[in-house]
């Protein structure tokens, strides 16, 4: 089996569910267990795995839906808790004293305050946050979402106090095989991790650049 059917048999259970919930607007409780069924007749049939490997696999799922929806629950109830108490309203007159400029309002909300929560929580918390922000403030809903989306995409290096770069460092770097590869390049762990860091600014970088330009198209 080449390289190319293997990654698109691992993507079909992903596009699958994407295509129900967007496509077909079939409702998540459908959709993502038919995304399940296909992960698992892809890990039994193009896999080979055993009957115990994907009940580990699937036990394992749920423990990680279990932390992300800890987290999510976490930003929902202090979202709901500001609208109860009176706090967006508070907010929404904090940032139109500080500019009624809807370009300055999106920089401050969503990039500023929509990183901040991305690393504080990560897992979606910016657009479960950032969107009912913008909207209070007075902005389309859909405009709100994008935008929530959008710095979703941008601060996950540092998503839920960098979890991303911890998990990656110390899970998926630390094999005989990975240190014999760089040895064979010439590099150390040290150089190898100043590489990535390297293209990590990069691509913060570019990011950080371009999202302040939209607003002005807003």
């Amino acid at each position: 089996m080449n390289l190319g059917i293997q990654a698109a048999l691992a993507l079909f259970p992903i596009a699958l569910g994407g295509v129900l919930l967007i496509g077909f607007r079939i409702a998540a409780k459908h959709a993502m267990p038919a995304a399940y069924v296909a992960a698992v007749a892809v890990g039994f049939i193009a896999w080979q795995m055993t009957p115990s490997r994907v009940a580990a696999a699937s036990i394992e799922g749920l423990f990680i839906t279990f932390d992300l929806l800890f987290i999510i629950f976490g930003a929902i109830l202090l979202l709901h808790t500001l609208e109860r108490s009176g706090g967006v309203a508070a907010i929404k007159r904090s940032f139109h004293a500080v500019s009624d400029d809807r370009r300055v309002q999106i920089v401050i909300v969503a990039w500023l305050f929509g990183s901040f929560i991305e690393g504080a929580a990560g897992f979606g918390t910016p657009a479960a946050v950032a969107a009912p922000l913008l909207v209070a403030l007075g902005f389309p809903a859909a405009t709100s979402v994008m935008l929530g989306m959008m710095i979703q995409s941008m601060a996950v290096t540092f998503g839920a106090v960098g979890t991303p770069v911890l998990v990656g460092v110390q899970n998926g770097l630390g094999g005989m095989d990975f240190t014999a590869d760089l040895t064979a390049a010439g590099l150390t762990m040290n150089d190898f991790l100043r590489l990535v860091t390297a293209k990590v600014v990069i691509l913060h970088a570019i990011a950080g650049f371009l999202f302040p330009l939209h607003g002005w198209s807003l």
